[in-house]
C-alpha cells in the first residue's frame, strides 16, 4: 500500500470501489447462468490477464450468436447485492465516492440507477448491428491510473475490490480492502485486510480513515 501522507496535506478522503462483486453481482456469471455457456463464468478472479479474458468472452459471444441486447436483457433482471445500497449511502455521507470498474457503460448504466447514480469510470464496447465486436479501454490499468490522478488532486484514497484486477488499485491507495475475495486472491495478496460483510466493510473504512467516523 502507498505510504500515507500527513493530515495537513490532505484536503479530502476519497472512497474508490470496484463494481462487480462489491456492489452488484458478476454480470458475466449471470449471463453464463442464463445462457448455459459455462465458459462465461470466468472472471478476473480466475484469469488475471484482462485482455486474455475479454478476447475469450468475445469469441464465445460470436460462437453462440449472443448479442448485446441478449446480455442487456439479463442485466435488466439483476439487482444490487443485498445491503449494497445501504452501504453506499453510508459511504457517501462520509466520503466522496467513485466507482472504478472494468465493466462497460453499455452494461452498467441500468444498474447505476439502482445505486443512486454514483460516479462511474469504466470502458466502452464496440458494437456493430447489436453484435459486440470489440472493446475500448479508457486506459490500461485504469483503476490504478485513476488513483494516481486523485493523488495529484491531493485526495487520500481508500479503495475496495474483490479480484486480481483490483489489486494494483488497492496497492496504489493509502489503504486497500478486499471484499469477499476468492481464496486464491487472499493467498496471493495477504497484505490487504478482508471484509466479508458490508458491516465489516464499514469497519474497515472506519479503521482506514484518518478521521473519526
Amino acid at each position: 500500500m502507498r505510504a500515507d501522507r500527513g493530515p495537513r496535506e490532505i484536503l479530502m478522503e476519497l472512497a474508490c470501489l470496484d463494481l462487480e462483486g462489491v456492489l452488484i453481482p458478476e454480470i458475466w456469471i449471470n449471463v453464463a447462468e442464463r445462457t448455459g455457456i459455462e465458459e462465461l463464468r470466468l472472471t478476473t478472479r480466475d484469469i488475471p490477464d484482462y485482455d486474455q479474458l475479454m478476447r475469450g468472452r468475445l469469441e464465445l459471444l460470436n460462437q453462440h450468436g449472443l448479442k448485446l441486447s441478449d446480455i442487456q436483457q439479463v442485466i435488466a433482471g439483476m439487482g444490487a447485492l443485498e445491503g449494497a445500497c445501504a452501504f453506499l449511502d453510508w459511504l457517501r455521507e462520509r466520503f466522496q465516492v467513485v466507482i472504478l470498474s472494468d465493466t462497460y457503460y453499455e452494461f452498467a448504466l441500468p444498474l447505476m440507477k439502482q445505486l443512486g447514480w454514483p460516479t462511474l469510470f469504466c470502458h466502452r464496447l464496440e458494437v456493430v448491428d447489436d453484435r459486440v465486436v470489440g472493446y475500448v479501454l479508457r486506459q490500461p490499468d485504469s483503476k490504478r491510473q485513476a488513483v494516481q490522478a486523485f493523488h495529484q488532486l491531493n485526495f487520500r484514497v481508500i479503495a475496495a475490490g474483490d479480484s486480481y484486477n483490483d489489486t494494483t488499485m488497492l496497492a496504489e491507495a493509502e489503504a486497500g480492502i478486499l471484499f469477499r475475495p476468492p481464496q486464491n486472491v487472499i493467498d496471493e495478496f495477504p497484505q490487504f485486510p478482508v471484509a466479508r460483510t458490508f458491516e465489516e466493510m464499514r469497519e474497515a473504512f472506519r479503521q482506514a480513515s484518518i478521521r473519526s467516523l
